[in-house]
């Protein structure tokens, strides 16, 4: 039955999974993968089209999103945004097999990638193929989109610096859900939100004398590592679904001379946070705790550098009682037989850029796995053909 659920093959689903996962794709590395997505999606009839991404700056970027828009018949009916990356993790140490095997096994696909989301991917891919033959009366626009994996979601980031999801009305991300969920969670699950996250950047400045005579000197690592710890103990903000916020020192750079008091150090250290913390607040709360420390260091707290001020993930929520969570609700029984659990992202991804930068009602849908980003992930085969099937019902019954 086309333009239905029934029109999802799970042999041909589970095979283009397997297509996808065995193409390395690392951030900054994905030309492969796009022209792939790109090629299956004409091949489909869909028109697809490159988006291209660019950020010279920083890290001297240049790709491809794949962008194919399926056109509803009545202007006045929503836009539904599926979204989708394309990109893995570098390949981890640590596989006793092939990382790009897709080797099937127990039900389960194995490979790097396979669950952060190749798995997504494919479910998105071949539910956009099936919703070309339905009646839908809105639009649904398509983007498989490059580095969402690296340092700053430039894929996403140019959907919206270019205007691509100006018409949309709501957004599905298929990225893995419960695996990532705050809470312990099982498939059918839509995630309606995630904490959002800043890195600190921050210099700390002393005094380099000789190491004999370190009272002479003032340490700039000892210093970094005095703020570190209280930065890790400071109070953080709380929120009733997304739960508390987080911090975390990832890393301190400073010293090396063989007998020098370390006169300069750099401290990063990530910051997740809940609705109402934004960037001034965030900043002053690290400036609060190195005030409070005495350090004879001089400290000079930012951000980590950004392609543009706005590129960060903010957190954000979507109203359980949005139409799109409805139709989202009733394809998963339908698909599944069960009633969907409800829950909420641990971390960030291009689903902050949607919900929070962009303000679309975005929900995360995706089949989930385990070890995510490390040796021997996985993901479990017939929840992408379920995540594919249940995309068509609810993108079906929000479209009419």
């Amino acid at each position: 039955m086309t333009g239905t659920p029934d029109a999802i093959d799970p042999d041909a689903t589970i095979e283009l999974l397997q297509e996808l996962v065995r193409i390395e794709s690392p951030y900054f590395e994905e030309d492969e993968i796009v022209a792939f997505v790109y090629n299956w999606l004409a091949e489909a009839g869909l028109e697809p089209e490159y988006h291209p991404v660019s950020e010279p700056e920083l890290t001297g970027y240049e790709g491809n999103n794949v962008l194919a828009r399926l056109e509803g018949t009545d202007p006045d009916a929503p836009t539904l945004l599926v979204n989708a990356h394309v990109d893995t993790v570098e390949i981890v140490d640590g596989w006793d097999e092939d990382p790009l095997s897709g080797r099937l096994e127990d039900g389960r696909c194995y490979g790097q990638g396979a669950c952060d989301m190749k798995g997504g991917l494919a479910a998105a891919m071949v539910a956009v193929r099936a919703l070309a033959d339905a009646d839908l009366r809105g639009d649904v626009l398509f983007t498989a989109v490059v580095d969402e994996e690296g340092p700053y979601g430039l894929g996403t980031n140019q959907l919206l610096r270019d205007g691509v999801v100006g018409d949309c009305d709501a957004a599905i991300v298929t990225e893995p859900g419960p695996v990532l969920a705050q809470s312990d969670l099982e498939n059918p699950a839509l995630l309606l939100g995630a904490r959002g996250r800043f890195l600190y950047d921050i210099g700390v400045r002393g005094r380099a004398a000789h190491g004999s005579k370190p009272h002479e000197g003032t340490n700039a690592v000892v210093d970094a590592g005095r703020l570190a710890a209280a930065l890790a103990e400071m109070d953080v903000g709380t929120h009733p679904k997304l739960g508390a916020g987080s911090v975390c020192p990832l890393s301190i750079e400073g010293g090396g001379e063989t007998l020098s008091v370390p006169d300069a150090c750099r401290l990063l250290v990530d910051r997740h946070v809940v609705p109402g913390e934004g960037p001034d607040d965030v900043l002053e709360d690290a400036e609060r705790v190195a005030d409070g420390l005495g350090l004879d260091s001089a400290v000079e707290i930012g951000f980590r550098e950004a392609p543009a001020s706005d590129v960060y993930y903010g957190p954000y929520l979507t109203d359980a009682d949005h139409p799109l969570v409805g139709s989202l609700e009733a394809g998963a029984e339908s698909v599944t037989g069960t009633s969907p659990a409800i829950g909420y992202f641990s971390s960030v991804g291009d689903f902050n850029y949607l919900g929070h930068r962009a303000g679309l009602p975005t929900v995360i849908l995706g089949p989930d796995g385990e070890n995510v980003h490390g040796a021997g992930e996985f993901v479990y085969a017939d929840e992408v053909v379920d995540v594919a099937r249940i995309l068509v019902a609810a993108a079906s019954d929000y479209l009419g």
